[in-house]
């Protein structure tokens, strides 16, 4: 696992390369072994490959959402929030599990931000989504994951640049 964290980077840019059904199949797996609080497992997946949808999907931020531009697969992490009240950490679990499982696969991953963003001045992004996909609207919409074959390798982050003094022992005591 640790190998995993150490490579790990946001990719955004990806090949054409089409991911293996097996991949596909091992993804889904991840998702669907995600825990949640209770074990209540609010969360929905939805897997968009058609190129027109995604195409659409990008859409959904001004400025923020350039990984669908060139991501084979999208991944929409949603919920029920009528099931559970921690459905937001329970998605964040789930997304966090799919990026890892995706670079364990030697895939590529973003995680683009959905609750809380702006599609327009008067429309979320989150309800943009809904609309496109038809996501009832008691499902909320926490990211979408972007997944491929990255374009170009990113080193993973220097261990000499790992941010130790936000390590704590026993307390939170201001270090100067």
């Amino acid at each position: 696992m640790i190998e995993i964290l150490r490579n790990r980077r946001s990719i955004r840019k990806y090949t054409k390369q089409p991911i293996e059904q097996e991949k596909l199949e091992t993804l889904k797996e991840a998702l669907l072994r995600s825990p949640s609080s209770k074990n209540i497992n609010p969360w929905e997946f939805i897997f968009v490959d058609d190129a027109e949808i995604l195409e659409e999907l990008k859409d959904c931020k001004p400025h923020g959402a350039t990984p669908l531009r060139s991501a084979p697969l999208a991944v929409v992490i949603c919920a029920d929030e009528n099931k559970n009240d921690v459905w937001i950490e329970d998605c964040s679990i789930a997304s966090i599990l799919l990026q890892l499982t995706a670079q364990s696969l030697a895939l590529g991953s973003c995680w683009i931000q959905i609750r809380n963003r702006q599609y327009s001045e008067t429309v979320s992004s989150e309800k943009y989504i809904q609309n496109l996909l038809r996501i009832p609207e008691h499902f909320r919409v926490l990211s979408i994951v972007t997944i491929g074959y990255p374009e170009k390798n990113r080193a993973g982050k220097p261990f000499e640049e790992l941010q130790f003094e936000k390590i704590r022992s026993n307390g939170f005591t201001v270090q100067d």
